[in-house]
């Protein structure tokens, strides 16, 4: 299963609080916000990104 990149991201204060605020409107976290966001803008540039596999939750099952 691929894991997330991380890496910082600078953001102009009035920026980030715009973005917790729209965040906390639609029950996601800030860094979901985010990665939404970015899907939107690179989707209106005519760039699709598809969507990773969840990650499987629960137990791993028995051998």
């Amino acid at each position: 299963m691929p894991q997330k990149k991380a890496f910082a991201l600078r953001l102009d204060p009035a920026v980030h609080a715009a973005v917790e605020r729209l965040a906390a409107d639609e029950l996601r976290s800030a860094n979901a916000q985010i990665e939404m966001l970015l899907r939107e803008a690179l989707k209106g540039r005519g760039i699709e990104v598809k969507q990773s596999p969840a990650p499987k939750r629960g137990r791993p099952p028995k051998e």
